[in-house]
């Protein structure tokens, strides 16, 4: 289980520990990677100055709704495949959480992954910037 103050929520625990196994950080990045190109297509219609990711090197979009069941579900893209592949981390992690479980999360998890130590800094503030927007916009779904 995670060491963050808050348990993290199973769905995004499963994704910590698969990326703490992995035994380089190329395989890491690779996994990455991999989430990027499973990431469901963004509408066009989406990318608009709203829905963009504000502190960002890459240009990021994210939008959050609430299906039936008031589950948060998000979509997201990025320029950057391996930005893309961290949203990508996010949205596995956060889709189908309430929007309280989620304003609960603090994002130090991604120390846990081990992705971290090998993100450059405007990375990893981009990763923050992407967190802290979805937490935003989860919040925002219930107003």
């Amino acid at each position: 289980m995670s060491s963050t103050a808050t348990p993290l929520p199973p769905s995004l625990d499963r994704i910590v520990q698969r990326f703490k196994r992995a035994s380089s950080n190329k395989l890491r990045y690779e996994q990455l990677i991999t989430l990027a190109q499973k990431l469901s297509e963004f509408p066009a219609d989406a990318k608009i100055p709203d829905n963009k990711v504000p502190g960002c090197v890459s240009q990021v979009y994210v939008i959050a709704d609430l299906d039936e069941n008031g589950k948060v579900q998000f979509q997201g893209d990025s320029d950057s495949q391996l930005t893309k592949g961290l949203v990508a981390l996010l949205i596995r992690g956060l889709n189908g959480l309430e929007s309280a479980e989620i304003e609960k999360i603090a994002p130090d998890f991604i120390q846990e992954t081990g992705l971290q130590a090998s993100l450059t800094p405007s990375r990893a503030n981009g990763f923050y910037n992407i967190f802290k927007t979805m937490q935003q916009k989860a919040i925002a779904t219930q107003s």
